[in-house]
């Protein structure tokens, strides 16, 4: 009854709706997880071409053909898979003939080389001090009689864990996300049986040996001129909570990341309130990127900061109304056309200066095109249609959205912070939850050493094992020698 009081216009309406919600619907079901937009005219060209529009055609009629060529040469086999890198460790292995080649004159050799592998062994440091007896001692108050030279600083002071093994320890358990229980199976494997509580004791111990290069880490990520933010869930056992709980708390790691000097930074919090990033953030001037979370919105007020959006999540939107409107579609075509633009300047290695002029000239008259269409549009649509919620998000946040257009040094969305939170996606799927809120705070600290090593293209266990083994006798005051960035210009 209802259907038949409506009008042409909004059974029209109630139609596209419904049919955007079965697409949207079908997506989450059997659909990629992709956002990228695959223009209508392509996809038609596509099915022209494979013959799949309108009427069946008619079967060609067909001939024979004969013909003569040359034989083609036999290819010479493949000399392998790919070039083996160069600094790895060679062992020559002579293969002699069988037979007795005495008397004969070598031509030549072949020479094959194929990869191995021998596994992580323990190795014990045996540290042999010889004592001598001073031969000129004076009983009536001269030095003492026995010389023995010192022990070496080492990470866990009268511990018997080096430097290699502390490091090797962290990595696999925060950069290939392999949990403690599972790293001691391994080392009893190899006939070393460490108990779980040794471990733990010496990840806090190591880790408080980091703490004052993270705080002069944490300092010169917050003083940077442009920063990206965002944030991510961690489980945290917490034992005072009720037992019908299962004792779990769901913290938050805040994620601070500086595209133009490569360094990012993982606070932890317990929550997600407004307030948490207000304790980093109290003293911060620049540029701030951020997602539509309204927790961010406090920082627009604040003098000396300027607030920039995320493209990205307001593309999703769109994405998320369903491509079959045709409205939907040239939407994320001008997403796609911007996008473009960026790809171009990366591609060509332009500079900020080149970036932001290629943007005045071709990405701001398809942004101020873009607007207009908006609002063309959103008078058309009633409050419930998938495409009014997508043009709602985006425009009270036009002017942080475009702001990237201004300045050459911006980034157009906030994908490179979501580059470094997705390693803590894959560790809260092996290690499940951290032992503690002190637990959580060291994962922190050793995401956000790791993953500026990632970002400078570092090595991680030569830089790590090396700083362990320097912190104990490193001045306080030259710390920031040893940061991830500042050490690679060391070693060069």
């Amino acid at each position: 009854a209802k259907l038949l009081e409506m009008s042409r216009e909004e059974l029209l309406d109630l139609a596209i709706r419904r049919e955007m919600e079965l697409d949207s619907l079908k997506r989450q079901i059997y659909g990629q997880r992709s956002e990228r937009h695959v223009p209508a005219e392509i996809i038609n060209q596509m099915k022209l071409e494979l013959g799949q529009i309108g009427e069946s055609q008619a079967p060609p009629e067909m001939e024979a053909i004969s013909y003569e060529r040359k034989k083609a040469k036999k290819k010479k086999p493949h000399p392998g898979l790919y070039p083996l890198p160069t600094d790895l460790p060679r062992k020559e292995i002579l293969i002699e003939p069988e037979e007795d080649t005495s008397g004969m004159k070598q031509i030549g050799e072949e020479v094959t080389e194929a990869l191995d592998f021998i596994p992580a062994k323990f190795l014990v440091n045996r540290y042999i001090r010889p004592k001598y007896a001073r031969t000129d001692y004076d009983p009536d108050g001269g030095e003492a009689g026995v010389v023995c030279a010192p022990m070496p600083a080492r990470p866990i002071d009268k511990g018997i864990a080096e430097a290699g093994l502390l490091a090797i320890i962290l990595l696999d358990k925060y950069l290939d996300h392999l949990p403690l229980y599972r790293q001691i199976q391994r080392f009893k494997r190899a006939g070393v049986n460490i108990p779980d509580s040794t471990i733990a004791d010496w990840i806090a111990q190591t880790c408080r040996l980091l703490d004052p290069l993270f705080a002069v880490h944490r300092r010169q990520v917050l003083t940077q001129h442009y920063l990206q933010v965002d944030e991510t869930t961690i489980k945290v056992l917490d034992r005072q909570k009720n037992k019908q709980k299962k004792n779990v708390h769901l913290g938050y790691f805040w994620v601070y990341h500086s595209p133009l000097q490569r360094l990012v930074l993982f606070d932890y919090q317990p929550s997600r309130r407004k307030e948490e990033p207000v304790k980093c953030l109290k003293n911060y001037q620049g540029y701030l990127q951020t997602d539509g979370y309204a927790a961010y919105n406090q920082f627009g007020d604040k003098k000396g900061i300027v607030m920039l959006g995320c493209m990205a999540h307001a593309r999703r939107k769109f994405f998320e109304a369903g491509e079959s409107d045709p409205r939907v579609a040239h939407a994320l075509g001008v997403f796609q056309k911007l996008y473009a633009i960026e790809a171009t300047a990366r591609e060509h290695q332009l500079t900020h200066d080149q970036r932001q002029k290629i943007r005045e000239k071709e990405s701001k008259p398809i942004w101020e095109q873009f607007k207009q269409w908006l609002l063309g549009t959103w008078k058309e649509l009633t409050p419930k249609h998938k495409l009014n919620t997508a043009i709602e998000y985006m425009l009270p946040r036009w002017t942080q959205l475009g702001r990237y257009l201004l300045n050459g040094e911006l980034e157009i969305d906030n994908n490179l912070i979501e580059n470094q939170i997705r390693p803590v996606a894959l560790g809260r799927k092996n290690y499940l939850f951290a032992g503690s809120h002190n637990g959580a705070r060291r994962s922190a600290m050793i995401y956000s050493l790791l993953g500026t090593c990632k970002l400078h293209g570092i090595e991680p266990y030569a830089w790590l094992k090396d700083i362990l083994q320097r912190l104990p006798e490193h001045p306080v005051n030259r710390v920031e020698e040893l940061l991830p960035h500042n050490w690679m210009r060391e070693q060069s």
